[in-house]
This record gives C-alpha cells, sequence and structure tokens, in this order.
C-alpha cells in the first residue's frame, strides 16, 4: 500500500506536458483535478530554490490505482503569457477542468478541443477568480419570494 502523502514535483512550462505523459505512461490512470491559483498577493511564497514564482500556477493532480500513489504536479504560468499545453489527449477528462481554469483565471490551453466559458456567460468580461477582479462586480440575481398560500 502507496504512503497517503502525494509526491509533489515542480515542473516548467516547457517539460510539463511531458512531465504528465510520463506518468500516464507509468501508471497514473486518472488525472483527478487541475486547477489554477492567482498569487498576486502572495509573490515571496515558499517554493524550492530552482522554481522561479509566476502570478499563477496550475496544480494537476494525479492518480495511478493500481499503485496506490498520486502525484502533485506545479507549474508556474506567467501573467503576461497565460499559456500551458492542454491534457486532453492524455487524459479526455481534463476538458471541463481546463475550461474552468480558463473561465474563471484566464489561462489558456493550447490543443483542447473547445475552450470556451464553462460557468460564466460567454459575454462575461474577466476573470472573476483572480486577485484583480473588482469586488462587487458579480451582480447578485435573486428569485422572486414565493407569496403566502
Amino acid at each position: 500500500m502507496g504512503s497517503d502523502l502525494a509526491e509533489v514535483v515542480h515542473v516548467g512550462r516547457d517539460d510539463y506536458l511531458a512531465t504528465v505523459a510520463s506518468y500516464k505512461a507509468s501508471g497514473f490512470e486518472m488525472c483527478a483535478d487541475l486547477c489554477a491559483v492567482d498569487y498576486m498577493t502572495q509573490p515571496n511564497r515558499p517554493l524550492p530554490v530552482d522554481v522561479t514564482p509566476e502570478r499563477f500556477e496550475v496544480v494537476v493532480n494525479l492518480l495511478s490505482l493500481s499503485q496506490h500513489r498520486r502525484v502533485r504536479i506545479r507549474v508556474q504560468v506567467p501573467e503576461r503569457d497565460p499559456v500551458l499545453p492542454s491534457l486532453f489527449e492524455l487524459y479526455p477528462g481534463s476538458e471541463a477542468m481546463e475550461r474552468e481554469a480558463f473561465d474563471l483565471m484566464g489561462i489558456s490551453f493550447e490543443g483542447h478541443p473547445d475552450l470556451t466559458r464553462i460557468l460564466m456567460p460567454e459575454d462575461w468580461e474577466g476573470h472573476p477568480l483572480r486577485k484583480d477582479y473588482a469586488v462587487g462586480r458579480v451582480p447578485v440575481q435573486f428569485k422572486e419570494a414565493p407569496g403566502p398560500r
């Protein structure tokens, strides 16, 4: 039985796709999660000395059910060019997760089959989970309360 702790691997953008492919080839059958983090307010967060911090980070959690192992892959994504290769060809289930990271954080995934908004309306401007997104910009809509019966 493997450890309950995930191995954490930091990779550069140039090595991202090849690293994920090597884990898939070594028995990591499932991409359990892919999400993006905005570290705008934490530029000096702790990272390994050989990792240059960027504003955004994409975090991918892969599982090997057969080996009882998990790995967390973390890749820094610069604000000036928030683009990564899509994992869709390796893990088709990542399609919706990449769309969510695109929609809410503005990170694009090259090679994605349908990189369109998934939660916000198509004409929405901006990315609501970015730290610099204006507070209160999301209008709240209430349904009319039911009347007395």
